[in-house]
C-alpha cells in the first residue's frame, strides 16, 4: 500500500475531533515516519435541526464516514460506538473497540445539585427518550424538555439559564475537560446508559493491511465483550438509540452481567431484567436479558 498520509475521518464536533485526535496519536506512535491528518466529514445528522427520535437507527452520524472509508477518501474512521446502528454491520466491520471510558450518564445542574435534590418542577434538558423515561420515573414532577446540540453547546444552554439541569454522558464531559461540571454520576446499574456509551468504534479497510493491523491491536477484550452484550440486547428488542431502552454490562472475571430497562415515555412503567453468563457468550447474555424484557411486555412499550 502507499506510504502516504494516513487520513482519519471524523465529524466536525468538538467531541468527535477529540476522538479523532485520540486515534491520530495512536497511529503516529505505531507508524513512525508516517504523516497522519484528520479529515472532517459532514453527516446527515449534522444537518437536522429538529428531534432525531425515530431516525437514529439509520446511521445518521456514521454512514457518511463509512462511505468515505469505502471510497478511500479516508483510511480510518472513528465513531462513538453508540451511534452505529445495531441492526446493520455497516459497510466495514468494526475493527477495534478500544478501552472503554466511563459508560455512565451524568446530571449537570446549575446549582450543583443531584437529581433527588433538584427543586420541585425543575426543568431538565434531554432529547433522549431513554433519559427522559428514567428521569420521569425517578422525578415525576420534573419538566423534561428537548435539548439538542453538541456537548459544549448543551452546557452553554444550561449556563444561560434555559434549564435547571441537563443529562449528558460522563465520558463526553471528561473528554472535553468538563468533568468538574458533573453534579451527580448516575449509577449505570440503576440508570442504565445507551448501549455502547463511553466506547469508541474504529474502522479500517482490511486491504490496507498495515493500518488494519495497527487499528486491530487497539481492540480491548473487556470493551468488546460488554458492548457486544449491550448491543445484542438492544438489537433483540428491535430498538435503536432513539428508543427508551437502557443497557449496562460489566465483567466479574470471566462472568458478564447485564441489566436492562425498557420504560414508557412518561416513566410510569419501567421494566427491568438481569442476566449473567460466560464472557465467551456476551451477545447471548445480552439476548437473554432482552428475552426477559419481551416476556414482561417490552414489546407493548416499544410499539
Amino acid at each position: 500500500m502507499s506510504r502516504g498520509t494516513v487520513r482519519v475521518g471524523s465529524r466536525g464536533s468538538a467531541l468527535s475531533l477529540w476522538q479523532a485526535r485520540w486515534g491520530v496519536a495512536r497511529l503516529e506512535k505505531a507508524l513512525p515516519g508516517r504523516s497522519v491528518e484528520i479529515v472532517t466529514v459532514r453527516t446527515r445528522g449534522d444537518d437536522i435541526a429538529g428531534p432525531l427520535t425515530g431516525l437514529a437507527e439509520v446511521g445518521l452520524f456514521t454512514s457518511a464516514l463509512e462511505q468515505a472509508l469505502v471510497e478511500r477518501r479516508v483510511d480510518v474512521a472513528v465513531h462513538s460506538l453508540k451511534d452505529l446502528p445495531v441492526t446493520d454491520a455497516g459497510a466495514v466491520p468494526v475493527t477495534a473497540v478500544p478501552l472503554r471510558a466511563d459508560p455512565a450518564d451524568a446530571l449537570v445542574s446549575r446549582a450543583g445539585l443531584p437529581l433527588a435534590g433538584l427543586p420541585a418542577g425543575a426543568t431538565v434538558g434531554t432529547s433522549s427518550p431513554r433519559r427522559e423515561s428514567l428521569i420521569r420515573s425517578l422525578r415525576p414532577d420534573a419538566r423534561v424538555v428537548p435539548l439538542r446540540g453538541n456537548v459544549d453547546s448543551r452546557v452553554r444552554q444550561l449556563d444561560q439559564g434555559d434549564f435547571d439541569a441537563i443529562v449528558l454522558a460522563v465520558a463526553g464531559l471528561e473528554r472535553l475537560g468538563l468533568g468538574a461540571r458533573v453534579s451527580e454520576r448516575l449509577d449505570p446499574r440503576a440508570f442504565p446508559p445507551a448501549p455502547g456509551q463511553g466506547a469508541l468504534a474504529v474502522q479500517a479497510r482490511k486491504d490496507d493491511t498495515e493500518i488494519h493491523a495497527v487499528v486491530e491491536a487497539l481492540d480491548d477484550g473487556a470493551a468488546r465483550a460488554t458492548t457486544s452484550a449491550e448491543r445484542a440486547c438492544l438489537e433483540w428488542l428491535g430498538g435503536g438509540c432513539s428508543r427508551p431502552v437502557g443497557v449496562h454490562a460489566w465483567l466479574d472475571v470471566r462472568t458478564i452481567h447485564v441489566t436492562a430497562v425498557v420504560g414508557s415515555p412518561d416513566g410510569a412503567r419501567m421494566l427491568t431484567a438481569e442476566a449473567s453468563g460466560s464472557v465467551d457468550d456476551a451477545a447471548g447474555v445480552g439476548r437473554e436479558a432482552a428475552g426477559s424484557l419481551i416476556e414482561a411486555g417490552a414489546g407493548q412499550l416499544l410499539a
